[in-house]
């Protein structure tokens, strides 16, 4: 009974991980599952090349700042001063020495070095996030381009069937003598026109996986989720406007004026002199002629540059930095204003698909097939024309191929605002 209950824990154990395995296991790609966009955007985002090289540069720079704020290494000094050449050796000459000593050098404009290094580090940072946000807006697209593709390839054999029966019902009428055959030729053409859109669509299908899996690599060839996700309509303008200042492109241009301006002071430092401490001592063997012992000597130098020159290199490029802020400014002005300009674009275009596809789901789309089924009742009754029956069902098919499109448009353009005025759509 003693050894069972000493066993118990690992029973428990064994059963526990049986019944309720590690959440790794629900977190594993399953290829028999349809690929969410949701699944995609994480596929996307783990381990990103791009992303993870920015965070990478901005390590370095991290690094690069820790050590332009340090101190270089100290110089050691050994020699010998003032031998005798003509014989008498070390304790013959009172001057001749033994020295030792030790340098340092004091680097113009170190700390400013350090702050414009953080600075393009906070750069590099902010970099990584607009990347972030830019491979969740290509993903996003790429996933409702293979979205598409697929629903279109979907609807478009769907609609075989029909035109076969048509086929078949021409043939029918003509075989009695109520249909030329004309009508056959007609139908067995418009037949084969299907069939290499389907070939088409075919290609389109697999072109959008390929590019799709860019991104998420092998699992792009899964089949795509039948459903788009469920978007709200964004806020106003003004307040995607708002969320546009702390887009992390913006922050990427900020901190590099920061790393801009602390280059400047960088440059105005290193106008000012440098300099450099030496200290030494000197050994000394022998006597004065009074018996006593020489003494050992203790120097201490400071050396200082002298900028004599007018046109000195310093100056030139403390004027290039004033001249490069001056740049990273601008282009940060000409950021935010194109970020706006696409920001107004595309709210008018989100509303724009927003109206068109309210009027497809609350009009088009009953007129349209309302259309195709009275043409060919029409002409089964032979009160209608089959040009007309053809006309309708493709017309029928092309629209609801283009509400489709309209819905992954719509998406695509919300993905677009999402990323432009900072909107959560994880």
């Amino acid at each position: 009974m003693s050894s069972f209950h000493g066993r118990l824990p690992v029973y428990i154990v064994v059963f526990a991980f049986a019944v309720f395995p590690p959440c790794t296991t629900f977190a594993t790609e399953d290829p028999r599952l349809p690929l969410t966009l949701a699944e995609a955007e994480d596929l996307a985002l783990s381990g990103e090349a791009g992303t993870e090289a920015l965070l990478a540069r901005a390590g370095a720079m991290r690094e690069q700042a820790v050590a332009a704020e340090s101190l270089p290494d100290p110089s050691l000094r050994v020699g010998l001063a003032n031998f005798p050449i003509s014989g008498g050796g070390f304790s013959a000459e009172g001057m001749t020495q033994a020295q030792i000593g030790i340098r340092q050098t004091f680097p113009r404009g170190r700390a400013s070095d350090g702050r414009a290094s953080r600075a393009r580090a906070a750069a590099l940072s902010s970099s990584a996030d607009a990347r972030g946000r830019d491979v969740l807006s290509s993903v996003r697209k790429a996933w409702l381009d293979a979205y598409y593709s697929q629903q279109a390839w979907r609807l478009v054999n769907e609609s075989r069937p029909f035109f076969e029966d048509l086929v078949g019902i021409t043939r029918s009428m003509y075989s009695v003598g109520r249909k030329s055959q004309h009508d056959v030729l007609r139908a067995e053409l418009e037949l084969s026109r299907l069939d290499d859109r389907i070939i088409d669509l075919g290609r389109a299908r697999a072109q959008a996986r390929a590019a799709l899996s860019r991104w998420i690599g092998a699992a792009a060839h899964r089949t795509i989720a039948g459903k788009l996700p469920v978007r709200g309509e964004p806020p106003a303008l003004a307040g995607l406007h708002g969320g546009l200042e702390s887009h992390p492109a913006l922050a990427a241009a900020d901190a590099e004026v920061a790393a801009r301006r602390a280059a400047v002071k960088s440059a105005e430092a290193k106008r000012k002199p440098g300099w450099t401490l030496d200290v030494g001592y000197g050994y000394r063997e022998g006597f004065l002629p009074g018996g006593s012992p020489r003494s050992d000597f203790v120097s201490l130098s400071v050396s200082v540059d002298l900028p004599f020159f007018g046109e000195n290199p310093r100056d030139r490029r403390f004027a290039a930095a004033l001249r490069e802020e001056r740049a990273a400014a601008e282009s940060r002005a000409e950021l935010l204003a194109r970020l706006a300009s696409e920001l107004d674009a595309e709210y008018a275009r989100w509303a724009d698909l927003s109206r068109r596809l309210t009027l497809y789901e609350t009009r088009i789309l009953d007129q349209s097939r309302g259309r195709a089924r009275a043409a060919l009742l029409a002409y089964r009754s032979d009160a209608g024309d089959f040009a007309d029956v053809m006309r309708g069902h493709i017309d029928d098919l092309n629209t609801r191929l283009d509400h489709v499109r309209l819905q992954v448009e719509r998406a695509k353009s919300h993905a677009v605002l999402a990323n432009l005025g900072g909107l959560e759509q994880r």
